[in-house]
């Protein structure tokens, strides 16, 4: 590792928690804007976040250090994520352990905390929404296993920094059937672990709908901001990773140069805002599912994910 390897993953992890809360107000821009409405505009949830951060904290009786504890977390897992994850560059100085078991872990250890924390409020809401919560990741994290040990079995490597070396050599992979079939699987369950349309609806307060915001309804002032932030960043780590999975020209290598981050950052940025867009733009035209429907889809995505290991242990055998 160079020195401006470590730059690299300090633009990272910085760029996330700057660009993060942008990404939100892209998404939430393009939405209100298809649906004929001004909106507030981009830097709307940096603001939200700076009112939220000058409130008092309220924490509800009865309430342990799980419920304290969670937020901060959340957001500490997603910065790790972050960190290790190849956004900018490939040659992170975390690299040695960003493989995707390590991503995996730290995504459902962020999920568990605040499961956790749903339950520890002792309401009838955080529990609900725990239980829904649990049920999407137990079958969202080993579709997320399945689908990226589908793209590193041509790259022998389950590191992730790896596979995305491999696939800048080797374009072809992407369109291969395994590339295909790994990529809709990672779409659906990027979905679901955000909690975006069709299976959850981040902009509702619905009681019988609610997922994500049942479990941080009583989350108030900076700890509510804690939240919002780590939510927000997880979908700019997820966008970005997916972006750079599939279509990873122009980050940096191994070996980064002041130009080559320069570069990484900029072209990082521009798939960022491109997925935010045309996911933002298809939710527009997406009614949420019941929730029973729900295990139905991220099964189908499960499906894909092992189809996608099949088909590249198939090609594989035959190389």
């Amino acid at each position: 590792m160079n020195v401006m390897s470590a730059v690299a993953g300090a633009a990272q992890i910085g760029g996330v928690m700057v660009g993060a809360p942008l990404v939100l107000g892209l998404m939430r821009q393009v939405r209100v804007r298809s649906e004929g409405r001004c909106g507030a505009g981009i830097l709307q949830p940096w603001r939200d976040l700076r009112k939220q951060l000058r409130k008092q904290q309220v924490t509800p009786l009865g309430t342990t250090l799980v419920f304290a504890a969670a937020p901060v977390v959340v957001a500490a897992t997603t910065l790790l994520i972050a960190a290790v994850v190849p956004l900018v560059a490939t040659g992170s100085p975390l690299d040695p352990v960003a493989d995707l078991f390590a991503v995996v872990g730290l995504l459902f250890l962020g999920t568990v905390a605040l499961t956790l924390a749903g339950i520890d409020t002792g309401t009838s809401f955080g529990g609900m929404g725990a239980s829904r919560e649990i049920t999407i990741a137990a079958l969202v994290e080993p579709t997320i296993l399945l689908a990226v040990f589908a793209l590193s079995i041509p790259a022998r490597s389950a590191n992730l920094g790896a596979i995305v070396g491999f696939t800048l050599a080797n374009p072809g992979e992407v369109v291969s059937l395994a590339g295909i079939l790994a990529f809709v699987a990672l779409v659906i369950v990027v979905i679901a672990e955000t909690g975006r349309l069709p299976v959850d609806n981040p902009a509702t307060h619905l009681e019988l709908t609610m997922v994500h915001e049942a479990m941080v309804l009583e989350y108030a002032g900076p700890k509510l901001a804690i939240v919002e932030w780590a939510s927000a960043m997880r979908l700019t780590v997820l966008l970005a990773l997916l972006a750079n999975l599939f279509l990873p020209w122009g980050i940096a290598g191994d070996q980064p140069t002041l130009l080559g981050v320069g570069i990484g950052i900029a072209a990082i940025s521009v798939k960022v805002a491109v997925a935010a867009i045309v996911l933002a733009g298809a939710e527009v035209f997406i009614a949420k599912l019941r929730l029973f429907r729900v295990p139905e889809l991220l099964a189908g995505s499960f499906l894909l994910a092992l189809l996608a290991v099949s088909s590249a242990n198939f090609f594989a055998a035959q190389g």
